[in-house]
This record gives structure tokens, sequence and C-alpha cells, in this order.
């Protein structure tokens, strides 16, 4: 084939350390517009990124040629730099490793967009950790609940 075509739709989900609260509501959105800028820079199309206190959602167009992982590596450590170069929490600002990854038909766009978009509403009924589990459920993850977070030692 001469050209490569490709429609790789991907929600990341991955919280602060420690699911700390710390993201303040004056400076989030503009958390979230340096990860969109992040996830444009390598390549791929944000289409949303939003997150409350404790963890942030991405969603975006992969580009077929760079993995998640890569993308993430990237987005997490150049984000927590950019949090502690403008010195917007108290401590050293550090997001958890590993993230969650899931995928979704260009039928689901709407819907998961709309979902990211009201995280704020959201987390009123539900927890992020309840949020996690029903995700990694819904998509048939195994997972161990030990490994699921870092808890403060």
């Amino acid at each position: 084939m001469a050209n490569t075509y490709h429609q790789i739709y991907i929600q990341t989900v991955f919280p602060v350390k420690y699911r700390k609260a710390v993201i303040d509501k004056k400076w989030r959105s503009k958390l979230c517009g340096v990860i969109g800028n992040l996830i444009n820079e390598m390549g791929c199309n944000t289409l949303i990124v939003n997150g409350c206190e404790d963890h942030i959602h991405c969603f975006f167009a992969l580009k077929p040629n760079i993995s998640v992982s890569e993308v993430m590596k990237s987005v997490k450590s150049k984000s927590s730099k950019w949090v502690n170069e403008q010195a917007l929490t108290t401590n050293r600002f550090e997001w958890q490793k590993g993230f969650g990854c899931f995928s979704y038909g260009h039928s689901q766009i709407q819907r998961v967009y709309e979902y990211i978009k009201n995280q704020e509403e959201h987390h009123k009924k539900r927890s992020f950790h309840e949020e996690y589990v029903k995700l990694l459920e819904y998509f048939d993850i195994d997972y161990n609940a030990k490994y699921l977070f870092h808890e403060p030692i």
C-alpha cells in the first residue's frame, strides 16, 4: 500500500502519585492544555484532556508509528516538570507510575468525549478508585487490586 490509513482512539487515565488531591481547579485547565499540546507534539491528535484534583483522562487519536507508552512517558514527565517549574504545588509533584489505556471505535467518540468533559460532575457520585476499577472490569482487564495504586509508606 502506498499510504497508511488509521483510526485508533485511545483513552488514558493516570493519577497523581498516592492519589493526592493536588491539581487545583485554578490551574487544572492550563495543565490539561499543556498535556494536550504534548500529545499533539508526539504526532497524535488530542480530542480532550480533563480530570479532577487527583487524576487526568486523555482522549486522543493515536498515530500508528508510536506506542501509547511512548506518548504517556513523554506526557507524564514533561507535564510534571511543568507543574514543578511553575511551583503550583507546595511539595514536589509526581504522577503515579503506569496508566490505564482503553481503546474505542469511531462511533464511541462523542460518548467518551462527554464522559471526560464532565469529570467533575461524575466524581460527585463515584471516586476515582471506583471509576478506574469499573473501567478495568468493563474492558475485561485482569488486575490485582494490590497493585492498582502506590500507597504512601
